[in-house]
């Protein structure tokens, strides 16, 4: 039985990637500095990160409406047998509701699953989804495994600078410039779809330090896709991350994945954030 695998572009996975990977990705219209971009695809992290340091606006998303998806889903049916849908968390985006909403014009033939995730953490699912694809499982059977083991995904990162989480709304401007002052650096974590604080750090190499440990407590499972992200122009920051924390990997891989962070949680971070995401090890 055929699926056809379908990602937003909240996965930062880019169309070259969705193309190599055999899946397809929708991208999320952004809006920035006045003007629409269709996020990953005329919008690419390089150019938004330039945009974003340049300028005081803050870029928008808009949902994938449910029109956008079932012309989608009719024309992958076509081809497809199945259809397994794969979204950014439904508590950052109404993009999930309009994908179920969507797929009720085509029952039993296509499967939403909400990734309680964003960025590197939907794209750990949609590569698990891929594996079970290619193992021969029926769309309805990955989703149901895809629901469970989404709540085993950890993303944690250390965010460079204060600036944009203001900006956003996340924080007070006071609690920014303090913290801008005494150089503290934020570690968060992608929690039950949201994004969540987990703690800060005074100076880049106690983040980094907070980060290993956070990482080392829940434990890597190299069985399962992982990998690790940074945000801005440059992965300097992310290189010496994996180098001071190559305890971390050294015994079990010899290759860590590297990705850059796209418009949907980069809006937040701003540039200079490392992040690292994986499937906990099973106790």
């Amino acid at each position: 039985m055929s699926i056809k695998i379908i990602i937003d572009s909240a996965s930062d996975i880019s169309p070259a990637e969705a193309k190599q990977l055999g899946v397809e990705m929708i991208p999320l219209q952004i809006t920035f500095c006045g003007n629409d971009y269709y996020d990953g695809v005329d919008l690419t992290p390089q150019k938004f990160y330039e945009m974003l340091v340049e300028t005081d606006d803050l870029p928008k998303t808009s949902q994938i409406s449910p029109f956008r998806f079932a012309t989608i889903f009719d024309k992958a049916l076509k081809e497809y047998d199945e259809v397994l849908v794969i979204t950014l968390s439904s508590k950052l985006s109404n993009t999930y509701n309009s994908a179920v909403l969507a797929s009720q014009e085509f029952e039993g033939k296509v499967f939403v699953v909400d990734s309680l995730n964003a960025t590197l953490g939907e794209r750990l699912v949609c590569l698990r989804a891929l594996e079970m694809a290619k193992a021969g499982m029926c769309a309805k059977d990955i989703k149901d495994v895809l629901d469970q083991e989404k709540h085993e995904i950890n993303v944690i990162a250390v965010v460079d600078t204060l600036e944009y989480l203001q900006k956003g709304g996340r924080i007070s401007k006071a609690t920014a410039i303090v913290g801008e002052i005494f150089s503290f650096k934020p570690v968060i974590a992608v929690i039950d779809g949201e994004v969540k604080s987990l703690g800060k750090a005074r100076g880049s190499k106690r983040a980094n330090n907070l980060l290993c440990e956070l990482v080392a407590e829940k434990g890597i499972d190299f069985t399962r896709p992982y990998g690790t992200i940074y945000s801005g122009l440059s992965d300097i920051f992310l290189d010496k991350y994996i180098k001071d924390s190559a305890h971390l990997w050294e015994k079990d891989t010899t290759s860590v994945p590297k990705y850059i962070l796209g418009c949907t949680i980069g809006t937040h971070v701003g540039p200079g954030a490392v992040g690292v995401a994986f499937f906990s090890k099973k106790k």
